[in-house]
């Protein structure tokens, strides 16, 4: 076959540094987002969905044929934290120098039947997170997907 062809859905979970709630208004979790679906784009990564919450992300998108998730991640997270850093006198928030996204990330993989639900999990987050923390459901999506995990080495 000469031609190479895939179509991998990738739900991406990450926190900021310790959940500290960073990004606090909705105007800064917008652009924030904007800035990071141009990431995904430029690496040839389409972000389906992608939410920013004060403390944490979600992205849906799609791994591009010749990009691995650890690069992606690591490409989303820098540029975009470094980004943000250089918007914090714009927001006034002297905090956002000191921001940073937390070291580790989930990322899982997402069937195409299930694709649907996934995009209305992630546009219903603040739905979510007046019954659960973060850290809950993390600890769900890792048990859901049987990924065996050590406390003391998933927060930082």
């Amino acid at each position: 076959m000469p031609q190479s062809i895939s179509k991998i859905a990738i739900h991406l979970i990450y926190s900021t540094k310790n959940r500290h709630p960073f990004l606090t208004s909705e105007e800064m979790r917008v652009r924030v987002v904007a800035y990071q679906v141009g990431i995904f784009k430029q690496l040839d990564c389409p972000s389906i969905r992608t939410k920013v919450m004060p403390d944490h992300v979600h992205s849906l998108f799609l791994l591009g044929r010749t990009q691995s998730v650890a690069d992606v991640v690591k490409n989303v997270k820098k540029d975009s934290s470094a980004w943000v850093k250089e918007h914090a006198v714009e927001w006034s928030d002297s905090m956002l120098r000191k921001f940073a996204w937390q070291t580790g990330y989930g990322a899982f993989s997402v069937s195409e039947s299930n694709i649907s639900k996934v995009i209305r999990y992630i546009e219903q987050q603040e739905e979510h997170h007046r019954k659960k923390t973060f850290q809950e459901e993390y600890r769900a999506f890792l048990e859901k997907h049987q990924i065996p995990y050590d406390e003391r080495y998933i927060w930082d």
